[in-house]
């Protein structure tokens, strides 16, 4: 295998480490797996039913269609939006565990937790249409939390999602209604597709796909609501400075990573952190106790305090091979089961805390909201206990770092224009995408994979765009790349950015008194907060009377991976968004609907997929598609 498998040289520098002691990491358990199922990478196989499996011949020289007589079109359509099914129930469960806390706050079930953002709840309150003179902040939260759980148990199929329909413009709601796409109901959502995707039900790939437009749409309520909800609770990010990369990890502290999704938890852990730094120091650790970041959890505390972010997805395990990783607390979603065995080589404690979410060789800690603290001391007692039993040999101390600035929540991007025009924020963004010194907007998001070389793609599309003068926002393991790449800062608009994009960015910064640049990447945070570009994006469709889809804003997941990928691509193709896949989804085994995806999609909803592996390619396709829009709005 060629050893260099990453942007990211701390992993190029650790991977080593992993070989020599012969443990296998995901690039070694994915070579193993080479060469993969043909029929998988294409969608033509369905084990839906005990009929099967069943397996179309993509060369037409064998079966044509299942047993049931499924043929390929209908076979991928219903592998997709099941996969996208999946991702709508993944990112719409972390909304409602988060509005579950919100509902034990309220009921006093939850004395760890308080409501950090007084005016964001009151801002949420306003955009979901409830009254809020006169009543106090529970009354408001309470009315908020109903009507959220409205969204999720609503049985009126007349009435659309809430969230919905008050966060997306009036245009695109209704165009969402006119083809049957707005869900009244996340659940219900997700369990249609179930039910039509089994034996016997829909086998048109159209419809199927139209169904799985609708569940998108769910997707994207569940995303937006668990990130306004989250402000609440733990407060709206804005600007800070925090640092990336592996050597994040400290030598002379208990090292404890957070990683998953979910902020309930990781905030916690950051709170107790700090009140443990004696019992720490106690056990020889100087510096008390780091509490770094993976994945999205990372991306969260990263917004909101701060916490520095070690790793993305793909090397998640990496961090482990340093040797000082005492502890690493996950929560759901994104998590390696392998890490079980990565860990068990060395003393650091791999600590799960979901019920749902459970691994063998894990230890399991419980958490729930009404006894977080407990939990909480017990993990970084646990950590505490682990570095004790480092082994000095085994230590791999890495130097990768860089300064990464991070919190660019859709308040805080438009309280920093609001310096160059208090009473019009959005105008001078407006101003610069009309006269072009801002081409477009280009949202990078989405996992890693192994298909393509680790953080490469994201690295090279965003020194592509940005010297085009495109003004660029990241989320999720994207972010985590552009960060690690040091592209999160003022140095590198200076180093990277067209003369235009980083005159704009210069006197952005220069008005909120940073005297420099903004960073040329804008970090927005975690998956499901793609939510706070949509929210820019409509603000800025509702200023000027358009729908989405005639925004010059494209989406790039350069390396694609999980069912989330693939429902927040469809929802982002379903607003109207040209949306960017570095990694070929498994459709091509139908001609129908790969060509709906890549080209009828685009009569339908004004959106569209663009499938392109190489990543200076990809940018080309992006920069036509921002020159398309603006043509279209005669800019």
């Amino acid at each position: 295998m060629n050893n260099k498998v990453s942007f990211d040289e701390a992993v190029n520098e650790l991977l080593p480490v992993a070989r020599k002691e012969k443990i296998k990491t995901a690039w070694d358990r994915y070579e193993a797996q080479s060469p993969q199922c043909g029929f998988g990478l294409l969608g033509v196989c369905c084990r839906l039913c005990w009929l099967g499996p069943c397996r179309i011949d993509p060369f037409g020289e064998g079966a044509t269609a299942g047993v049931c007589g499924a043929d390929a079109h209908t076979i991928v359509a219903r592998n997709l939006i099941r996969g996208i099914a999946g991702g709508t129930a993944s990112h719409s469960d972390h909304g409602k565990h988060t509005l579950h806390t919100l509902i034990d706050l309220i009921e006093g079930k939850a004395p760890a937790y308080s409501i950090k953002d007084e005016q964001k709840l009151k801002n949420v309150a306003a955009k979901l249409n409830i009254e809020t003179e006169g009543k106090d902040l529970m009354q408001i939260a309470k009315e908020v939390a109903a009507v959220t759980l409205e969204d999720y148990s609503r049985q009126d199929s007349s009435v659309g999602l809430t969230w919905a329909k008050q966060t997306l413009p009036a245009k695109r709601v209704e165009k969402l209604k006119a083809l049957g796409a707005m869900p009244h109901n996340i659940d219900a959502a997700v369990s249609e597709i179930m039910a039509r995707t089994h034996i016997g039900v829909d086998a048109d790939p159209v419809n199927l796909l139209l169904g799985g437009i609708k569940c998108s749409v769910a997707d994207y309520t569940g995303m937006v609501l668990a990130t306004e909800l989250s402000d609440i609770l733990f407060g709206t990010p804005q600007p800070l400075l925090s640092s990336a990369n592996i050597g994040v990890l400290k030598e002379n502290a208990v090292n404890i990573a957070v990683n998953g999704h979910n902020p309930v938890l990781s905030e916690l852990v950051c709170d107790i952190a700090l009140e443990m730094k004696e019992e720490a120091a106690k056990a020889g650790a100087k510096e008390g106790v780091n509490i770094v970041g993976i994945c999205c959890t990372g991306n969260e505390v990263m917004m909101r305090r701060g916490i520095p972010i070690a790793t993305n997805f793909l090397s998640q395990e990496i961090p482990v091979f340093t040797g000082i990783l005492d502890a690493m607390v996950v929560d759901t979603q994104c998590i390696m089961p392998a890490l079980a065995k990565v860990t068990e080589c060395y003393h650091t404690e791999l600590i799960t805390t979901m019920d749902t979410a459970k691994i063998p060789g894990a230890t399991h800690i419980e958490f729930h909201a009404h006894s977080g603290i407990e939990s909480a001391r017990k993990i970084i007692k646990m950590a505490i206990e682990a570095y004790r039993h480092r082994d000095p040999k085994k230590v791999n101390l890495s130097s990768h770092k860089v300064a990464a600035f991070a919190g660019f929540s859709t308040e805080a991007i438009v309280g920093a224009l609001s310096k160059l025009d208090a009473q019009d924020p959005l105008k001078p963004l407006l101003d610069n995408i009309v006269n072009g010194n801002i081409q477009g907007v280009c949202l990078l998001g989405g996992c890693n994979n192994t298909k393509v070389m680790h953080d490469n793609s994201f690295v090279t599309i965003a020194k592509e765009l940005a010297k085009k003068n495109v003004l660029l926002l990241a989320t999720g393991c994207a972010s985590g790349a552009l960060a690690k790449a040091g592209l999160m800062t003022p140095e590198a608009t200076n180093e990277y950015a067209g003369d235009t994009l980083k005159a704009v960015l210069t006197a952005i910064g220069n008005a909120v008194g940073l005297q420099v640049p903004l960073p040329l990447v804008l970090h927005m945070g975690s998956c499901v907060d793609n939510s706070r570009a949509v929210a820019v994006a409509t603000a800025l469709a509702n200023k000027i009377g358009v729908d989405l889809d005639a925004l010059p804003v494209v989406i790039s997941a350069s390396e694609c991976m999980s069912e989330k990928a693939m429902s927040i691509g469809t929802w982002c193709v379903s607003l109207g968004f040209p949306t960017h896949l570095g990694v070929v989804p498994q459709v091509l085994g139908s001609s129908i609907v790969t060509e709906v995806l890549t080209d009828k999609v685009k009569d339908i909803t004004g959106g569209y997929f663009i499938v392109e592996t190489d990543p200076k390619a990809a940018a080309e396709k992006l920069l036509e598609a921002i020159k398309q829009r603006r043509r279209g709005l005669g800019i």
